[in-house]
């Protein structure tokens, strides 16, 4: 058993051990850590583009230190004014460590209810705007270009909810923005009179941003301790660095790329119910920097962990387990007993959590060397965003959306596919009956409203599939995910097969053309279809097996209907 600190890390890896093991001696041989820490893109690639100006977060730790004072008199001053809710504007790198700081942590009294918004459905547009007293809200635009077509969809949309409110001399008092130097987010904060700007280190990658401003200024408005959280970071970052088996960054991503080379390639993340949102923070971290040249990690986050027989030898298992926590300690060892690799990260209590960011972005990186890519390049994001705007402007110039004619429809679904078959349950089965046990994984993509009841009717469907099928699932809200697993879906070997669920919007809204002014050429309902069908073409010209239903306004009852037919 190796150390960390308080922390400690150990795996059961059976006839993968001795690769891991021959992987950390080459790591040690050729200085790779050290090579690491003075930013040697040839660590990955002959070429510095995209490796050498992606390196900033090994030294967010110690930066972020120094930026407490800076951070807390905001906050202080926030409060002082009396905001008593704040919603951050966002997508993948920009909103998924503060989601994970709000559900882990709550807010400590006094401080700012914070919530992330980052689905372009105008029924979670509204649900937000609906509950918040928008003259008491701060609200974070939060995007590293500073040209992210969700978020500033968002910012105008919410500029002109407050500016009705409180007016238009008050109302740039309600924006704050975290952006890079020179990005257009910033141009747009001066223009508006933003309240603050907080500018971030630009060598430093969305999906590498959780330790930096991104995700620390919104844990300070929920009263997080930041000096204590940086605290345990930087004595990760001190782990990290060192050249022994005691660096547990290294030994994780030996571990990670040594099993997707053995074709174990499905991360399935196990973690203690008060952490358990930590995962959609390591897919997307995970999804983004390997799925690429044809190879790829497949992170499972949220597949509730089943019996050891439901599992094709696919899998590596990764339990992050809390201190006094013992609920899945059961079923973890029976995997272990019957030969499934795991691998278990200790943490004493959340704050350990800031830690775990740095040991994965660490850890992801050493796995990438193994894969032989740039684990900070995301070469196939752009291929869906293109086909969106594509969509958008067909619509801007025709009225409407350019849709394809339905393979048929039943029951109130429609159905886009190149399957035939004679009635909905035939061609479901039809289309998942190409999922090979041990190679394939189902991804379940829904542009419907995010809700607790979807949630759960979701969750019952990739249990059903993974049950009966012995493949790995995941599901995404979209657009959300094109920003997390998107570039994983084309840019990996090609083994997914993609069930998109759309749906009519009950009730749309309007996006404004500019902030302030009332013309709107577009509503949300509009561009999430458009980003629906621009993904969906992208999936396909990658040569990936999709299918589409259409559930119209009734969600619920589609896809229990679907549930059923699935067992």
């Amino acid at each position: 058993m190796s150390k960390l600190h308080e922390t400690d890390f150990t795996a059961a890896l059976h006839s993968h051990q001795k690769k891991v093991d021959a992987a950390l001696a080459e790591l040690r041989d050729q200085k790779i850590i050290s090579r690491i820490w003075a930013h040697d893109h040839t660590v990955w690639k002959p070429e510095p583009t995209e490796i050498a100006n992606r390196l900033g977060w090994l030294h967010s730790p110690e930066v972020m230190t120094k930026a407490i004072p800076e951070i807390t008199s905001f906050v202080d001053e926030a409060r002082k004014d009396g905001f008593t809710h704040a919603l951050l504007l966002g997508m993948g790198g920009s909103s998924l460590a503060p989601e994970v700081f709000r559900f882990t942590f709550g807010v400590k009294k006094g401080y700012l209810e914070l919530a992330v918004l980052d689905s372009t459905d105008p029924g979670a547009v509204l649900a937000h705007e609906r509950r918040l007293d928008l003259a008491k809200t701060l609200f974070i635009v939060s995007t590293k270009s500073g040209g992210t077509v969700e978020t500033f969809s968002f910012f105008k949309y919410f500029y002109n909810r407050v500016m009705e409110k409180v007016g238009k001399d008050k109302v740039g008092r309600h924006f704050v923005a975290i952006t890079d130097p020179g990005s257009g987010l910033e141009t747009t904060a001066k223009e508006y009179r933003f309240r603050k700007t907080f500018l971030n280190d630009p060598n430093i990658g969305g999906r590498y941003s959780a330790l930096s401003y991104f995700g620390l200024v919104p844990a300070a408005l929920i009263g997080m301790d930041l000096k204590t959280l940086l605290d345990r970071v930087n004595k990760m970052a001190e782990n990290c660095s060192t050249t022994g088996e005691e660096n547990s960054g290294a030994w994780l991503g030996a571990i990670m790329g040594e099993c997707a080379a053995d074709n174990r390639d499905k991360l399935t993340l196990i973690t203690s119910p008060p952490i358990s949102h930590f995962g959609a923070w390591v897919e997307q971290l995970v999804a983004e920097s390997t799925g690429k040249e044809g190879k790829g990690i497949l992170p499972v986050d949220g597949e509730e962990l089943g019996s050891p027989e439901v599992y094709a030898n696919d899998r590596l298992f990764v339990y992050l387990k809390l201190k006094g926590d013992s609920t899945h300690d059961k079923k973890i060892e029976a995997l272990k007993k019957i030969g499934h690799p795991v691998a278990q990260l200790d943490l004493n209590d959340n704050y350990d959590l800031g830690g775990e960011f740095f040991r994965w972005e660490m850890a992801t990186i050493i796995a990438g060397r193994r894969l032989n890519i740039n684990p900070f390049d995301q070469p196939n994001v752009e291929s869906a965003k293109v086909l969106a705007r594509n969509m958008v402007a067909a619509y801007q110039k025709e009225g409407k959306l350019p849709e394809l004619k339905p393979t048929f429809e039943a029951d109130g679904i429609a159905v886009f596919s190149n399957l035939l078959g004679q009635n909905l349950e035939t061609v479901v089965k039809k289309f998942l009956a190409q999922a090979s046990a041990g190679r394939s994984y189902v991804s379940i993509q829904t542009y419907v409203p995010p809700t607790s009841e979807t949630d759960a009717l979701l969750n019952s469907i990739r249990l059903r599939i993974r049950d009966s099928l012995k493949v790995a699932t995941t599901v995404g809200y979209g657009p959300r995910f094109l920003h997390s697993t998107g570039q994983l879906h084309k840019g990996d070997g090609g083994q997914g097969l993609f069930i998109q669920f759309t749906s009519d919007a009950e009730e749309d809204i309007a996006i404004p053309d500019k902030a302030g002014e009332p013309a709107s050429a577009m509503s949300f309902g509009v561009l999430k279809l458009a980003q629906a069908l621009g993904d969906r073409q992208a999936l396909l010209d990658a040569g990936r097996k999709v299918i589409r239903f259409h559930l119209g306004k009734d969600v619920g009852r589609g896809l229990k209907q679907i549930s059923q037919m699935l067992g």
